[in-house]
């Protein structure tokens, strides 16, 4: 059992209802595997299951626990701060792919 630290400045969502409830709504939350931290107001990338930068977010809380399955999760509220323009989006998915989501060396 540990925590994993997540990238400073990315929040990549698995599950298209939660980034569409963030978009649509302007808040919402998603649930990960395994304890993570995620530091509360911090602001972030986000970035669709398909690794496209999205979004910038900001995180409100994020909560580590074991659920009733006896599963670690971490659950992490955020709030839109506005949707990348298209130029954004490009050059920050370009970017992430080398930084985060290309081949590991």
């Amino acid at each position: 059992m540990g925590f994993q630290t997540e990238f400073n400045s990315v929040c990549k969502f698995k599950s298209e209802q939660e980034l569409y409830e963030l978009l649509e709504y302007g808040r919402g939350k998603m649930v990960k595997s395994g304890f993570r931290v995620f530091p509360a107001g911090q602001k972030v990338i986000a970035y669709t299951p398909g690794n496209q930068a999205i979004a910038i977010v900001k995180i409100l809380a994020s909560i580590a626990e074991i659920n009733f399955q006896g599963e670690e999760v971490t659950q992490v509220e955020m709030e839109l701060v506005r949707r990348l323009t298209e130029e954004e989006a490009r050059i920050q998915t370009a970017l992430a792919h080398e930084m985060f989501f290309g081949e590991q060396e």
